[in-house]
């Protein structure tokens, strides 16, 4: 009796765990994952403000007192140079890598002078930068990306009706531009 208790326990035990596993997994198989729906949004190196009604991409600003872009970024052939300022209340960035792991994440009260001003790129990339850092980015916070690819979420805060238009002009006028294109 004992040993049928176990196996029913070991059966049950080992079905929760199965399941577990494919719903976990899922998104990947699936395609639907957060970073295959960032790039659907449309061309890389590019903030798209989210609405309040989901897109094609299966993405939408789910918070009324938030304001939301997005931005699909690759660092393979040059880094990525994330900037945005203007006069609102609360910001925040999120950097994250294609299996949708948090890379970087800043607010405006850690940010210097209120600006959003990173560059993400690879180690190499990076380390050649920091050899002779260009004036542009003395205040830039730099930020490794283990792979290549990846898609970085801005917020804003809008709290009230009369600060939505500073919310949008803030993430419309963002910068997500590859680095080494704007030298020359």
């Amino acid at each position: 009796m004992l040993r049928i208790f176990f196996a029913v326990l070991t059966g049950l035990f080992g079905a929760a765990l199965l399941h577990l596993v494919i719903i976990l997994s899922l998104p990947h198989f699936t395609g639907r994952d957060a970073a295959t729906r960032v790039e659907a949004e449309g061309d890389l190196n590019n903030f798209y403000l989210l609405g309040d009604q989901y897109d094609e991409a299966g993405l939408a600003n789910g918070d009324p007192f938030l304001r939301t872009a997005v931005c699909s970024f690759d660092v393979e052939d040059a880094p990525v140079h994330f900037t945005a300022k203007g006069n609102v209340p609360f910001w925040s960035i999120a950097i994250y890598d294609s299996a949708s792991n948090e890379v970087f994440s800043m607010n405006d009260r850690t940010s210097v002078g209120g600006a959003l001003d990173v560059l993400a790129g690879s180690p190499i990339q990076l380390t050649d930068l920091r050899k002779n850092l260009p004036q542009e980015l003395q205040q830039a916070i730099l930020v490794e990306m283990a792979r290549p690819d990846g898609y970085a979420v801005l917020r804003t805060l809008a709290p009230q009706a009369s600060f939505d238009e500073a919310a949008r002009n803030f993430l419309t006028e963002a910068g997500c531009e590859q680095f080494a294109a704007r030298l020359g």
